[in-house]
């Protein structure tokens, strides 16, 4: 398997990812394959799926939770 070695990397940029690598019980290194690999390769939602969730967010939301009135008022607030 390859190596790679990555120089030059920022203070704060370690100590987040050493804190990182920690929270979730793995090396630096396993962290940093992780990182990359979400980076690289990220999760494809499909229609559906995201869908699906925006639904499950928009039940979450009391309908009168702002009334049309006040939508329109922000729409409008700063305009000429």
């Amino acid at each position: 398997m390859p190596a790679l070695t990555i120089k030059n990397i920022p203070d704060e940029l370690y100590h987040e990812l050493k804190h990182v690598a920690e929270q979730h019980h793995r090396s630096i290194n396993s962290e940093v394959i992780m990182c990359l690999k979400r980076a690289l390769f990220p999760r494809k939602i499909s229609p559906e799926d995201r869908l699906s969730s925006i639904r499950a967010l928009r039940a979450q939301i009391a309908p009168d939770l702002i009334s049309q009135e006040e939508i329109e008022q922000a729409i409008n607030e700063g305009r000429p």
